[in-house]
């Protein structure tokens, strides 16, 4: 029966990616669906009510937080600046389109943005922050391999220990160590000697 000398290979299996490593689309692409998803957010709002409210800032939300953890790193800087970007032209081109989804039907351009920023205030504070502790999360996360934390390993102590009945010698700018303390076992054996 003939020998077989090949060993087998075993497939190489990398530890799978963690959800800070996931994100690998361009910048470019995440701002798009991010405003697609608003658009949608926005239609169904106005579908079901007059204005824009309650579900439209935790679609808002809840994209931000998406294109932070789908954006390749390299991008980490345009998902970074999108949140206020992104709710002032939603906010900008209703108020152009239909002042009363989000302000008073009789304000003035300007007056109607300010409004419109104002009202959906909480939902660009929370975006905005969820986003950029995402990516700070993501940029550690990059770091330290997939972990949020660096892996323990054994403290060494930063300076050599010395041998048993030797006085380290101190370093430079150091007092100089004292000897330690006798035990009272071994004042007792030296106290007859010295009588």
């Amino acid at each position: 029966m003939p020998r077989v000398t090949q060993a087998r290979r075993q497939p190489r299996t990398h530890a799978p990616r963690t959800l800070w490593e996931e994100g690998r689309h361009p910048g470019a692409l995440v701002v798009l669906v991010a405003a697609v998803a608003l658009v949608v957010a926005t239609l169904v709002s106005l579908w079901f009510g007059e204005r824009i409210g309650v579900f439209f800032d935790v679609v808002f939300v809840l994209t931000c937080i998406g294109a932070a953890l789908a954006v390749r790193p390299r991008d980490f800087f345009t998902v970074g600046v999108l949140p206020p970007l992104l709710l002032a032209a939603t906010v900008l081109a209703l108020a152009l389109a239909d002042r009363g989804a989000v302000a008073r039907a009789d304000d003035p351009l300007a007056q109607a943005l300010v409004s419109g920023l104002a009202h959906h205030a909480l939902a660009l504070v929370l975006g905005y922050g969820l986003a950029l502790a995402v990516l700070a999360l993501r940029q550690v996360a990059l770091r330290n391999r997939g972990q949020l934390r660096r892996r323990s390993t054994p403290a060494r102590s930063a300076r050599p220990q010395a041998a048993p009945g030797r006085v380290p010698q101190p370093r430079t700018g150091e007092p100089a160590a004292q000897p330690a303390a006798e035990s009272p076992a071994s004042a007792e054996q030296d106290a007859p000697a010295a009588r």
